[in-house]
């Protein structure tokens, strides 16, 4: 996903723009990546549980289970073989399913079910099946492995068919779970099963309860001090029901909640929640011309509490745009995402059956209130409630005002040119930063790609205390540092540049800071990166070690001068010097700017001279390169060609491309002297990498000459 976002005149504008991408062996050849490099006969990697305390990081996949270490995911692996049996594989291939994998056992939940214990549930070839696992008191243990004799039905607790994603999260011995419920999909619900408590689900085929959803994420969030009050939280996306006037999107961004002391109606919503509401999310940009374009398609969202137990902030990624393919990311404030909650209810009316408030009489206690809470301490049960306020519920569960995002803007957008490197399984390091009370900063830090071969990110988490993270595919999963301070350069200016927050200058290098670190030796700037500040008494030895580079144009062709500035943040511009005089660069042959450089079109002898490409960054300035230009005479140039062109056997050709030209022995004018030294640098420059390229042939030869033997 690449976007960039830019703010002109108050309003919000979308731009394309271009980050270098670090390649998978880059990322290998700096130690910053590492790949899970066991193979079995397995897809569809998910991680499924993270848990911190015992350091283990739980993978879900075609019949397996894994627990990886995460510290290192390639030291001991534990895993567990689970499939479906084969003659429910055989039932399941009946029925006409299979022709795509379908008839396995894909793991799709894996939650804690207590200090010892963890508890995961399967599709089981179209025929959802739970059990538990034995996983030891401490990680030293190494235990991993299915209950014996214990299986559990999934329904309501893991969809049928793999493709449909299900959410679920285990509270109290009871499991709240998102799913489809039916062999066919049709019938989708939020349950609650297990434990002591009722079953209850969402209202059956009630498409103002839900049409057609998509569930994304599921947690567990506080409303108050009073724990009567605590409320499950879920996002997914449904279908409108108002997708065939054309106007409006057809799919919408939904945050629902119900409370967890819920336990259904007496006579009507009889197992079925009595809490039940929803809101619609709106995450959107507005052009030059005033026209909002929203995104709809809500497909991950994760909790940043931030030190904030009541009111974290809520981050959301929508993709795509229904005008133009792009993403964003959207943050929201549970502050106000419980005033909607407040609100006024949404209601059908009129001759055309259009939403709009409902200014009815709304029954005490109010709709989607728990009891014994803030709001209702006198009603301990939800026998108490009147079935006045249960049918309420059932015809409205919709709130009339949507929940807008802080700021009422995206944090990060992205355009339709990045939309594909999501199947590329490339990742962005993205900060924000508060510009000032109304607006933020968007700082794109570097873009990896973390699989060897293109592949869709499935899923994603991210460990702060151990600074790593850890992406899965169909085919995989890597573990990623969250720093890699060795590419910033040697130089502190470069370092403070890249406001890296998990990198700081040390005194020698830019290496990774952590909040142990002593405050006295750690130079960073990450909300203003000003290096005139933080590095001095660094600047001028970065400048001293700066080598000027020769090279060669053609008269009449162009040549291209390489600078690519190490923060992606700064300006550039180009200095000409001449005699001792440096100007900006103005030329009238034409020059054209790139991300990497510049291009000079049509040389001639003027052009000759020395170039310096100068970065400027939050009002510091410093020389990234200095090329010096030599300008070869076109008509010799072209003579010398031509000359080798004509002989039958040329003599450089026999003597082979690392030797020394008999021309550079006898004596020539200036600038067949440029044209020979451009020669031989470029015959260095070239004759090291032939070498290597030799060795790394003949090692790699010799090593499969040792894998036959």
């Amino acid at each position: 996903h690449i976007f960039q976002k830019r703010s002109v005149r108050g309003r919000l504008l979308v731009a394309p723009w271009v980050h270098p991408t670090t390649l998978h062996t880059e990322l290998l050849d700096t130690r910053a990546a590492r790949p899970f490099s066991f193979s079995f006969n397995t897809s569809d990697y998910r991680i499924l549980l993270m848990d911190q305390d015992q350091g283990r990081l739980y993978l879900g996949s075609r019949e397996y289970l894994v627990a990886l270490d995460m510290h290192n995911v390639n030291k001991e692996p534990l895993i567990i073989h689970w499939p479906a049996s084969a003659k429910r594989k055989g039932e399941c291939q009946m029925t006409g399913k299979g022709r795509q994998g379908e008839c396995a056992n894909f793991v799709r939940l894996i939650e804690p079910w207590n200090r010892t214990h963890l508890y995961t549930c399967g599709t089981g070839a179209y025929q959802p099946i739970c059990t538990f696992i034995n996983r030891g008191w401490r990680a030293e243990d190494y235990l991993f492995r299915l209950v014996p004799g214990y299986a559990d039905s999934g329904k309501g607790k893991c969809s049928y068919d793999p493709k449909q994603e299900n959410i679920a999260v285990l509270i109290d011995g009871n499991l709240y779970a998102g799913v489809h419920i039916d062999f066919m999909s049709t019938d989708a619900a939020l349950f609650r099963t297990m434990g002591g408590r009722t079953a209850i689900r969402t209202e059956q085929y009630d498409s103002r309860w839900l049409n057609e959803p998509v569930f994304v994420q599921i947690q567990q969030i506080p409303d108050s001090a009073e724990r009567n009050d605590d409320k499950l939280y879920f996002f997914f996306r449904e279908k409108s029901l108002d997708s065939s006037g054309g106007a409006s999107p057809s799919v919408l961004a939904r945050v629902g909640r119900v409370c967890l002391n819920d336990e259904g109606g007496q006579k009507s919503l009889v197992n079925r929640w009595t809490t039940f509401l929803k809101a619609r999310l709106i995450c959107s940009v507005i052009g030059e011309d005033g026209v909002e374009t929203r995104f709809d398609e809500l497909h991950d969202s994760c909790r940043n509490v931030g030190g904030v137990l009541l009111n974290p902030a809520l981050t959301v990624c929508f993709c795509p745009s229904s005008v133009f393919k792009g993403s964003a990311v959207c943050v929201y404030s549970m502050a106000d995402i419980r005033n909607v909650f407040n609100g006024p209810f949404a209601h059908k009316h009129g001759h055309n059956y259009q939403w709009t408030e409902y200014t009815g009489k709304i029954p005490y206690p109010r709709p989607g209130t728990c009891p014994g809470g803030t709001f209702t301490p006198g009603i301990r049960f939800f026998q108490n409630f009147s079935e006045e306020a249960v049918n309420f519920i059932r015809a409205h569960p919709l709130m009339i005002h949507p929940v807008y995002p802080v700021h009422r803007r995206p944090l990060v957008v992205r355009t339709r040119l990045s939309l594909k490197k999501k199947y590329r399984g490339t990742v962005q390091k993205v900060i924000v930063l508060p510009k000032d009370p109304t607006s933020m900063e968007e700082l794109t830090l570097e873009e990896v790609e973390v699989f060897r071969s293109r592949a869709s990110v499935k899923t994603m988490k991210l460990s702060s205390k151990r600074q790593q993270l850890y992406v899965s595919s169909d085919a995989g999963l890597t573990q990623v540092s969250l720093h890699r301070c060795g590419v910033y350069g040697r130089a502190c200016s470069d370092c403070c540049l890249a406001r890296d927050p998990y990198c700081a200058w040390d005194g020698e290098s830019c290496s990774a800071f952590t909040p142990s670190t002593k405050r006295r030796s750690r130079r960073q700037d990450v909300k203003h990166g000003d290096p005139l500040r933080q590095c001095r008494g660094f600047n001028a030895k970065v400048e001293k070690r700066l080598r000027e580079t020769v090279q060669f144009g053609v008269e009449g062709s162009g040549t291209f001068l390489e600078c690519q500035p190490r923060s992606p943040q700064a300006s550039v511009k180009w200095l000409f010097q001449r005699e001792g005089k440096r100007k900006l660069l103005t030329r009238a042959g034409g020059v054209l700017k790139t991300n990497h450089g510049i291009l000079l079109k049509s040389l001639n002898q003027s052009d000759a001279g020395l170039y310096h490409c100068l970065a400027t960054e939050n009002n510091f300035k410093h020389t990234v390169a200095r090329v010096a230009l030599r300008i070869l005479d076109r008509d010799i140039v072209l003579a010398l060609t031509a000359q080798d062109g004509e002989d039958d056997e040329p003599k450089t050709l026999k003597a082979g491309p690392h030797q020394q030209s008999p021309l550079v022995s006898t004596p020539f004018p200036p600038e067949i002297r440029l044209i020979n030294q451009y020669c031989q640098s470029y015959w260095e420059k070239l004759s090291p990498k032939q070498q290597q390229r030799k060795r790394t042939s003949r090692r790699h030869t010799e090593g499969q000459d040792q894998g036959l033997g």
